[in-house]
Parts: C-alpha cells; structure tokens; sequence
C-alpha cells in the first residue's frame, strides 16, 4: 500500500451522517473499499472524496468519477455509481454478469442484505480509478 493522501470535503461526512444508521454503515464499507482500492495502485498518490449531485464522489487523475449513494424511493438499495457514458459498466457486465445486478449502463447495485463479492467490486472499482490508463484494452484488462 502507497501513502494516499485523501483530500476530502467536509461536506461528504454530513452526507454520511444523514443517511440511517443501517444504511450508513453499508456506504462506509464502500468507501473502505474504494480507498483501500486506490491505496493499493502505485501510481495514484491521492484522492479527492467530494460530493457530486450530492452523492459522495472519488476522483483521481486519469480515473473515472466513482460515487457511491443510497436514496430514499429506494430504500432497500444502494450502489456504486460508473460514468455512464465510459465503457465501465458495459465491460462490467460482460465479465461479472453472474455477480452482481446492474442499473443500466451507471451502476452497480446491492441490496441491503447483501453479501458484497469484495474481490470482484475492488477490481471494478479499479478499472474505474485507472480507466484513462485501461480504456483501449480488451474489457479493460478484466478479462
């Protein structure tokens, strides 16, 4: 693991606290994961966790914006957010179809009681914090 300095907006920390406590606590271990993810690829020295459409976001140089939420009309979900107009979620689907359940070409959602594929998410979550760097290869390396 490389020293990531996380650069974050105090603002994110508010959102966290107003989602439920159940909720809260699945939204947090996404966010273990995304900054364990980047921690562990050499060439990403820092993060930025801000808010974007009010949802907390991560961004580094040559990634892809990754955002994580829960909403309210959807109360027994949450998900990880994908540029919907990179190849990201498409890729996903084709190599991890048996794995996890999609929203369109944007996201990857879990239910609440859900057992989430640790390794699975982290190399997607990967492929999105390095996607500038893995765009033009074949399922962006995944496969």
């Amino acid at each position: 693991m490389n020293n990531l300095q996380i650069k974050t907006n105090p603002d994110v920390e508010l959102v966290f606290n107003n989602y439920p406590e159940a909720v809260r606590n699945k939204i947090l271990h996404l966010r273990r994961l995304i900054l364990e993810t980047a921690s562990e690829i050499e060439e990403i020295k820092d993060i930025e966790e801000t808010l974007k459409w009010g949802e907390p976001s991560y961004l580094v140089k040559k990634g892809s914006t990754i955002r994580i939420d829960w909403k309210k009309n959807k109360p027994n979900q949450y998900a990880v957010y994908f540029k919907c107009t990179s190849k990201l979620v498409p890729t996903f689907k084709m190599v991890y179809n048996n794995k996890f359940k999609f929203e369109g070409n944007r996201a990857i959602i879990f239910q609440m009681n859900d057992k989430i594929p640790e390794t699975e998410l982290k190399k997607c979550i990967s492929m999105g914090l390095t996607y500038h760097n893995v765009k033009q290869l074949p399922l962006l390396g995944l496969g």
